[in-house]
């Protein structure tokens, strides 16, 4: 392999590891020791290809992001062709499109990395979960499919459900019964954010 070649994948080798670790445990749980480690690369080595940890977290995310808002825009495009879809079953899809992408709160990853970075870094980290995660979501707020409360915006509707998300992704805070699939689960949990936990008298 030529040289130039062998960086590239090195380079992607270096972005894979880091997106496993940074997803599954957060910033500060990874150090640029152990993505190198995974690679089987020097740490050194590894700075050759990128000039810090922050650098390699902001490149995961907004490669992630990407991702996301692709899967989300497909939804809505879909959702909105349909006649009279199901508020549940449409949010459900919403759902499933970050869990099948997140093993961890996407809200949790991104937000509590915040404190450890570079002013400029937090500022493109904060613009990528804008258009990413939260505008795609207002949208899906915006289609009318679910009816929101009077004088609740669709902005406010998209953050309230992304906090929401937790129990699906940890087996401590647990939505539904224990042996409960993870589509199940989601059902659950949506169904409590759309609801809420009491019947209307």
């Amino acid at each position: 392999m030529k040289r130039e070649e062998q960086l590239t994948h090195t380079h992607a080798a270096i972005l894979q590891a880091a997106r496993e670790q940074f997803l599954s445990q957060g910033y500060q749980a990874t150090s640029t020791r152990d993505i190198a480690k995974e690679v089987g690369i020097t740490q050194p080595a590894l700075y050759h290809h990128f000039s810090d940890k922050e650098v390699i977290f902001l490149e995961v995310i907004k490669t992630v992001g990407a991702e996301i808002r692709t899967g989300l825009t497909q939804v809505n495009d879909r959702l909105a062709t349909e006649e009279n879809p199901d508020p549940v079953d449409a949010l459900v899809q919403i759902t499933e499109v970050l869990t099948a992408v997140h093993p961890r709160d996407v809200f949790t990853v991104i937000h509590s990395s915040f404190k450890y970075l570079k002013p400029e870094n937090k500022r493109q980290l904060g613009m990528v979960f804008g258009q990413d995660y939260v505008g795609p979501l207002q949208h899906f707020f915006e289609l009318g499919i679910v009816t929101l409360r009077p004088q609740l915006a669709p902005q406010d509707a998209a953050s309230f459900y992304l906090t929401s998300l937790s129990p699906l992704f940890n087996t401590f805070h647990h939505v539904g019964p224990a042996d409960a699939s993870q589509h199940d689960q989601t059902v659950a949990l949506i169904r409590l954010i759309l609801f809420g936990v009491a019947v209307k008298k």
